[in-house]
């Protein structure tokens, strides 16, 4: 019996909340339904917006990246210039030209090769001009004419100039 009367109050709640769902005018589901649309709206313009500041700030990282990897090259290519042209002077200093002279065309070398797909500006137009000099200055000492230490003095201050930029 107390089975009977416990499904007797089930279906007896069940039909009141039926009831009373369906007394409700349509007007407040089609609002709820509206003013849900409008939100799921708002949300995906939300997202777009999120979306767009995500790929914008990727970009820029990229670019970032890029010009340090950029900078680093530059850096290392004047350093190695740099090595080499306190080796040639050394070679000239020991009158060994024909090393000095492999010395300061692979410093050249080294200097171009960095310059060489970026873009140019004022501190790829700098290194351009001191391989230019090196270039230069490996036809004397490739000659055996007596380089001036203060040429290759000169060379590294140049080199050091072009670090600091």
């Amino acid at each position: 019996m107390l089975k009977f009367i416990a499904v007797l109050l089930l279906v007896a709640g069940a039909f009141a909340a039926g009831y009373y769902a369906g007394q409700q005018p349509v007007g407040t589901l089609q609002a709820t339904v509206s003013d849900l649309t409008h939100r799921l709206a708002i949300s995906e313009e939300t997202i777009s917006d999120a979306r767009q500041s995500l790929k914008n700030l990727s970009q820029n990282a990229l670019a970032t990246t890029a010009e340090i990897e950029r900078d680093l090259r530059r850096r290392k290519a004047l350093m190695e210039a740099k090595s080499r042209v306190v080796q040639a002077k050394a070679h000239v200093l020991d009158r060994n030209y024909s090393d000095g002279a492999k010395e300061l065309t692979e410093a050249a070398s080294t200097l171009e090769a960095a310059a060489k797909g970026t873009k140019s500006d004022a501190s790829t137009q700098a290194m351009l001009d001191v391989a230019r000099s090196l270039r230069d200055t490996r036809i004397e000492v490739a000659m055996g004419k007596m380089v001036p230490l203060k040429k290759f003095d000169d060379l590294q201050r140049r080199i050091d100039q072009s670090l600091d930029k």
